[in-house]
């Protein structure tokens, strides 16, 4: 089992990248611990800004450094760097085109037991909104080290949602081919497609190994990028399977399912679940009791997709 968790890796990413690219810059907002951020700190003080508990001012301020020519990550509880600095996200990020690097530490429901005011599952609704802003969620550590470099080289606004505790890994190394607003296919398969993004990558392939015991071919789509979203794999998905299933550590509102489920709609209609937090304030408790008690499991997937082959087949 993996015990590095992804905050980490951002941080040795970019120790790495920063030895011969003096401008990247890490900016904390009383969070370089819980970032994981010390060890950049200690490397490069003068490229290490810590802020104080003030999202909306970390957010000005990266601006700024970005618009001098650097390149600014911002590490900061999901939570609060979503919400309490959107205005600035939209109008110093977004709107003025800065490249500026948003990243919401501990989101989701890894508070979990701080309950609602602590878990962040509207933020990737809230991002995807605002024009010029990508969206992303790595699913392991791996990922989040292509994540984190291709990052450095993009040339824009970006919000990256990770979590807090290490999770399992579901790419064997960072030995694959990774591209920003590109679906990566972990499994292929012709009876329903799963589709995931970050943490619950891991639960779509479980549940994918669930249901070839079952005799159901199941293809998991990880779609780390929510925005720009990668609309040809998801097209191709619907007419090839005919039924979709999506997972997200987020509401049922405006994330992951609610893209798929735009696309899904206008180019090639097909049923479409949505798994995720209902309209209500997340319970509190571990991040594996909260997605058990809303069926961001394995098991439930698995019987999702005995249901929408049965509906299908005695509907024709």
């Amino acid at each position: 089992m993996n015990s590095i968790p992804n905050r980490q890796v951002i941080c040795e990413t970019l120790l790495e990248l920063a030895k011969t690219d003096r401008d990247i810059m890490v900016l904390a907002s009383d969070s370089r611990g819980s970032a994981a951020m010390a060890p950049f700190a200690n490397a490069y003080p003068e490229q290490f800004v810590e802020v104080g508990i003030a999202e909306q001012n970390i957010v000005g301020m990266s601006a700024g450094l970005a618009h001098s020519g650097k390149k600014p990550f911002v590490t900061s509880p999901a939570c609060f760097l979503s919400m309490r600095s959107i205005e600035q996200i939209k109008v110093d990020v977004a709107y003025s085109n800065t490249n500026v690097k948003l990243i919401g530490i501990s989101g989701g429901v890894s508070y979990g037991a701080l309950g609602m005011s602590h878990h962040s599952v509207q933020d990737i609704a809230v991002a995807r909104a605002i024009p010029g802003l990508v969206v992303m969620m790595p699913a392991d550590r791996h990922e989040t080290k292509k994540m984190t470099e291709a990052l450095v080289r993009y040339d824009g606004g970006a919000y990256v949602r990770i979590g807090r505790n290490p999770v399992e890994d579901v790419y064997p190394s960072d030995d694959y081919p990774f591209e920003i607003g590109k679906a990566v296919t972990m499994r292929e398969g012709t009876d329903v497609t799963i589709i995931a993004t970050g943490e619950t990558v891991r639960v779509a392939l479980d549940a994918a190994d669930r249901l070839a015991g079952d005799s159901i071919s199941t293809r998991v789509l990880n779609m780390h990028t929510i925005k720009p979203l990668d609309k040809e794999v998801i097209v191709k998905a619907a007419r090839e399977t005919g039924r979709i299933i999506t997972v997200e550590e987020h509401s049922i509102y405006g994330g992951l399912g609610a893209a798929v489920a735009e696309v899904v709609v206008q180019h090639h209609p097909v049923p479409v679940n949505i798994v995720g937090i209902p309209d209500e304030p997340a319970i509190a408790g571990k991040t594996s009791e909260v997605f058990r008690h809303y069926g961001i499991s394995a098991a439930h997937l698995q019987e999702l997709a005995h249901q929408l082959m049965h509906k299908q087949r005695a509907s024709t």
